[in-house]
Parts: structure tokens; C-alpha cells; sequence
């Protein structure tokens, strides 16, 4: 592994700015794709990796938060209904593995494998989004402002939970659900307030994960951050200049790839 500056490493700047430009562009791909790397690839302990992903996430979604609101593609209303879900979720989850001792390596295979099965139903939901938006239009109809509300907050209570416990989910499964409660916004608006309600979830998540494990390789987060941060900033500028369809199609290839490195995890 290649060094440089005090110990950053450019194999990790490299990962970081991959994940950093896909999150910036779709809201997708941090922990769904930086937990298996940092796993598989670095040879990182799992429960070390999801702290680190954690922290890294917070910090690289705030950049990203920052330009997706100079481009005005935050939905501020859709980022509190989320928060006041998973902000609870999150800190609930963490008492819950801190007095129980539980064996979050085993909870963490299971929600990682039905993590890899909704997202590769979720990237054909988006190759065909136009024919099922049209079926689902015809046969749910339109939901009422109370009802979206209430879906939007459990979502948000969901994602709290399953963040907290494998660092994965806060893009892909809050993506996908603002899809469907929200089908009105262009998706790159779906992926700025998704963006922007990651950053308390992952930081509480991952100070309190810390906490529990004890100090993180701080060279390896600031080498991920190092690769992130420019990339999440480039993508985030770019993504409202890019078509709907197009970010799409990225939305989907981005799924699939990451629903097959679930899968072989």
C-alpha cells in the first residue's frame, strides 16, 4: 500500500473519492459501498469499519449538504420528518447494543443480505420507473399530505436502526423511499435532502460506536476524507446540471454494483 504526508494512504484517497462521487451524485453508495470495501478490500474488523464509515460519512455528506443547498436541491421539510424518526432510532439502537452486548456481527449478515435484495429490486424499479410510477399512481393513488408525513418519519425510524447497527441503508433505503413518498421531485432533490439528513444520523451513530470500540485508525479516516471530500463536492456542483433520466440510469448501475457486493459479501 502506497503512503504519503504522515501516513495517508492514496489506496484509501482513492476509495474515498469513488464513494465520495457517487453519493454526491445519487445520495447512494457510502455505506453500501465503503463498509464491504473497507471489509473485503483493506481487511478492516467489521465493526471497526461500520464506526469508521460512520464518522466518514458525517463529514463527507456535510460537503456534500453545502452544495446541494447553494443549488437550492434540499428539501428541508422531508430532512426534519426523516430526523424525527432515526434521531431517536439511532440513539435507542446504540443503548440497546451497549447494555445488551448483543452480537452485532450476526444482526449485521442478516441486514446486510436483505439490504443486497432490496436494492436490486429497487435498481429495476428505477429502469422502469415510468411503467410502475404509472401502475402505482393508478392503484395507490396519491397519498395525503398526514399520510406521507407519518411514512416519512417510520422511514426515517427504520433508517436510524439499520444504519446504527451495519453503517448501511442511510442512502439506499432513504432513497428509495422518497421515491415513493415523494414521486413529484426530480431525483436529484431526492438525493440532496437524503444527503442532508445523513450527516446527524451517521455522526451520532458514529460518535456513539466509537465510544463504545474505543479510538479509530485516524489516518484511514482522514485518507478516506481526503478522496471524498473533492469528489462529493465536484459530483454535488454537477448533479443538477445532469438530466433526470441520466441520474437515473447512474441510480441504478450504482444499486445494482452495490446489491452485488452485498450479495458476495
Amino acid at each position: 500500500m502506497i503512503h504519503f504526508i504522515h501516513g495517508i494512504s492514496l489506496a484509501f484517497v482513492f476509495s474515498g473519492f469513488v464513494v465520495g462521487v457517487l453519493v454526491g451524485m445519487t445520495g447512494v453508495g457510502g455505506g453500501s459501498l465503503m463498509t464491504p470495501l473497507l471489509i473485503l478490500l483493506f481487511g478492516i474488523a467489521p465493526e471497526k469499519a461500520v464506526a469508521t464509515d460512520l464518522l466518514y460519512a458525517s463529514i463527507t455528506k456535510t460537503g456534500g449538504s453545502i452544495v446541494h443547498q447553494l443549488n437550492k436541491t434540499i428539501d428541508w421539510r422531508i430532512v426534519r420528518r426523516l430526523a424525527t424518526g432515526s434521531i431517536p432510532g439511532t440513539v435507542a439502537t446504540l443503548a440497546v447494543l451497549y447494555f445488551s452486548h448483543a452480537n452485532t456481527k450476526a444482526i449485521n449478515v442478516v441486514v446486510t443480505h436483505m439490504l443486497a435484495v432490496a436494492l436490486l429490486l429497487t435498481a429495476i424499479a428505477l429502469i422502469f420507473r415510468k411503467t410502475l410510477m404509472a401502475n402505482y399512481k393508478r392503484r395507490v393513488g396519491t397519498l395525503s399530505n398526514d399520510v406521507t408525513m407519518r411514512f416519512t418519519v417510520l422511514t426515517g425510524l427504520m433508517l436510524g436502526i439499520l444504519v446504527t447497527l451495519s453503517s448501511v441503508g442511510a442512502g439506499a433505503l432513504g432513497v428509495t423511499a422518497l421515491i415513493l413518498l415523494y414521486p413529484e421531485l426530480p431525483i436529484v432533490r431526492i438525493a440532496g435532502s437524503d444527503i442532508a439528513h445523513a450527516v446527524p444520523l451517521t455522526l451520532i451513530g458514529g460518535l456513539g460506536h466509537s465510544l463504545m470500540l474505543g479510538p479509530l485508525n485516524g489516518d484511514m479516516l482522514v485518507s478516506l476524507l481526503v478522496g471524498s471530500l473533492p469528489g462529493i463536492f465536484i459530483s454535488s456542483y454537477i448533479a443538477p446540471r445532469i438530466p433526470d433520466t441520466a441520474l437515473r440510469y447512474v441510480l441504478a448501475c450504482t444499486l445494482l454494483l452495490v446489491s452485488y457486493k452485498l450479495m458476495t459479501a
